[in-house]
């Protein structure tokens, strides 16, 4: 596994997850030895099987990419994880910190330093498998992020898929694949008795479903995914998030999620269903 993305972003406390589950940790490994790594975790009899690399950006960062195509392309599994997050939460974490950010120069302010880095990475969190936001993530929040993608591996040959549930008005989850708008739906919101309930309460579920149009989404939703689902297995994705969205991510995209998720996982698919915004 490879850990990269904006330096602050919080490479070092995933790393830290990720051992503390019994991967071998390298850190700042010049992407010209990425290979020899490979090679000798390959090999009969060794033990240090599972190794995450943690890339940074600094001298060596061209390199980066095709050291890990080349990778991929000697048919080792492999996954890339990378973090980001907003440039002004960046500029407070450097700050309370006082560390040197690794593209820093005269001629240009810390802000643009963490955009230029932004920019120079755009390619490797193209490839990304997971890409993580962090900017509102304390590090418990990261830890469980982590643990909740890594803990358990997706069955072999299989991909691991999260569905989830948010609210608009709390921000659009940035670290997701796919994203789905439920706003069209009525709200229960609206219906007093329904207000303190939540989607996975039986009145507000049979009310979201009960809607004249929710049938007829459902199925183009169902259908679009047990289409895309195992394309993206084929193309060797191996993480896929999924994200239904209502106003405050309490009662709509928490049914729609829900129901979702259950066919789903009829058809076969390994699923995590998280909700964001439920108790906001």
């Amino acid at each position: 596994m490879v850990i990269t993305g904006l330096s602050g972003a919080g490479r070092s406390q995933a790393a830290d997850v990720l051992e503390d589950l019994g991967w071998y940790i390298i850190d700042n490994l010049p992407p010209a030895l990425i290979g020899s790594v490979a090679d000798f975790a390959d090999a009969p009899g060794a033990t240090m099987t599972n190794v995450v690399l943690v890339v940074g950006t600094g001298p060596y960062h061209s390199e980066a990419l095709p050291a890990l195509d080349a990778l991929r392309r000697q048919g080792n599994r492999l996954r890339i994880v990378f973090l980001e997050a907003a440039t002004d939460e960046l500029v407070r974490r450097y700050e309370s910190t006082r560390r040197r950010h690794p593209l820093a120069a005269e001629d240009r302010t810390l802000g643009e330093s963490i955009e230029e880095e932004r920019r120079v990475l755009q390619s490797v969190k193209a490839e990304a498998d997971v890409v993580i936001d962090t900017t509102e993530l304390n590090v418990h929040q990261l830890r469980a992020r982590m643990l909740d993608l890594f803990a358990a591996d997706a069955p072999a040959g299989g991909m691991q898929t999260t569905v989830l549930s948010f609210g608009y008005k709390h921000g659009l989850p940035l670290d997701t694949d796919l994203v789905i708008d439920c706003r069209f739906l009525p709200n229960p919101h609206w219906v007093e008795e329904l207000r303190p309930l939540t989607g996975l309460d039986q009145p507000v579920r049979d009310y979201v479903l009960a809607q004249s149009l929710t049938a007829e989404f459902l199925s183009q939703i169902n259908g679009l995914l047990e289409t895309l689902l195992p394309a993206y297995v084929a193309e060797g994705k191996s993480y896929l998030t999924v994200a239904f969205g209502c106003t405050g991510g309490r009662h709509r995209s928490v049914a729609i999620a829900e129901s979702v998720a259950e066919v789903l996982r009829e058809r076969g698919f390994h699923l995590r269903v998280t909700h964001r915004d439920l108790d906001r």
